[in-house]
């Protein structure tokens, strides 16, 4: 007889770590799922300090998700690595999850209830989606960190943190020029003040990725840091409620959606500012709420 799990958690970021954590703690039975091989979600490829989290003075990402990973481990929490999700569906009471399994053949699991804390992933260029360019990076993480910027000119799309963070980090690592381009600047003032005037530009951008050139300027490396939209491709099975942006909508007493016994966490719910720490509230809150539901808790 297939296993009937008390919750399946897709994302083993720090809002479904949490979750997990917290269900197991509760006596519940949950499985999480995670699409790439750890846990941490973006924490777990972010190589700069960790600031803003007062528990994690002088972590990386990295280290505030091993921390993480640590704790699921000893919790005892079913953890499977690269599953990739594929579809949902609902059962008359419950959920049948499908999913690739590494090389395994697909598979599916059931579940009583369901938590989306699938996060997001980077915008792509417009027009260009799902297209590889050279010398073109799509989002912050891994590529950046591990690309030699030295004696390069650089163009960095976007008005938010992540394009003012890491201008420091390819002038550190030896860019010869750094361009910001930004429609708007909605990044904080004290990443703006650390970038020259000349090295800001703002208004109209065009961009050709194929000459790799932004406003008829050519560069080495174009990084596009256009912000994030969540990963829901696979729930088109269910009828969830989205808002104009295109997150999840949840209730914010139970993180429940619009469809019963699902929920979702994190950043693609965009429930709170996100960060570490509200996605493990979150986590928290979605962890309760289902222990109420299954143990008719009122």
């Amino acid at each position: 007889m297939q296993k009937l799990w008390d919750a399946v958690i897709v994302g083993a970021g720090p809002a479904g770590a949490s979750c997990a954590v917290w269900l197991r703690h509760l006596g519940l039975d949950p499985l999480l799922l995670e699409a790439t091989d750890r846990i941490g979600g973006l924490a777990a490829r972010n190589p700069f300090a960790d600031i803003w989290t007062v528990t994690s003075p002088n972590q990386t990402g990295v280290q505030v998700a091993d921390q993480i990973a640590r704790q699921v481990r000893a919790a005892g929490v079913d953890t499977w690595f690269d599953s990739q999700v594929r579809s949902i569906g609902r059962r008359s009471d419950s959920f049948e999850v499908r999913l690739q399994r590494g090389e395994h053949e697909p598979m599916a699991v059931v579940a009583k209830t369901l938590v989306l804390a699938t996060g997001v992933r980077p915008r792509e260029l417009p027009g260009h989606e799902g297209k590889q360019y050279s010398g073109v990076i799509v989002g912050p993480g891994e590529q950046i960190m591990g690309t030699n910027f030295a004696g390069s000119s650089v163009a960095l799309l976007g008005g938010g943190d992540n394009a003012f963070e890491n201008y420091e980090f390819v002038k550190e690592r030896g860019a010869r020029v750094a361009h910001i381009y930004a429609r708007t600047v909605r990044a904080q003032k004290q990443f703006v003040d650390r970038v020259p005037a000349s090295d800001l530009i703002t208004g109209s951008v065009t961009v050709d990725p194929v000459s790799q050139t932004v406003n008829g300027h050519p560069y080495d490396w174009i990084l596009v840091l256009y912000g994030w939209q969540p990963n829901i491709d696979f729930l088109s099975g269910l009828s969830v409620a989205l808002d104009a942006r295109g997150f999840v909508q949840t209730d914010m007493q139970t993180t429940q959606t619009s469809a019963d016994a699902v929920y979702a966490i994190g950043e693609v719910a965009q429930r709170m500012h996100p960060c570490v720490p509200t996605a493990m509230a979150d986590g928290v809150v979605a962890a309760k709420a289902i222990e109420a539901r299954l143990t008719n808790k009122t």
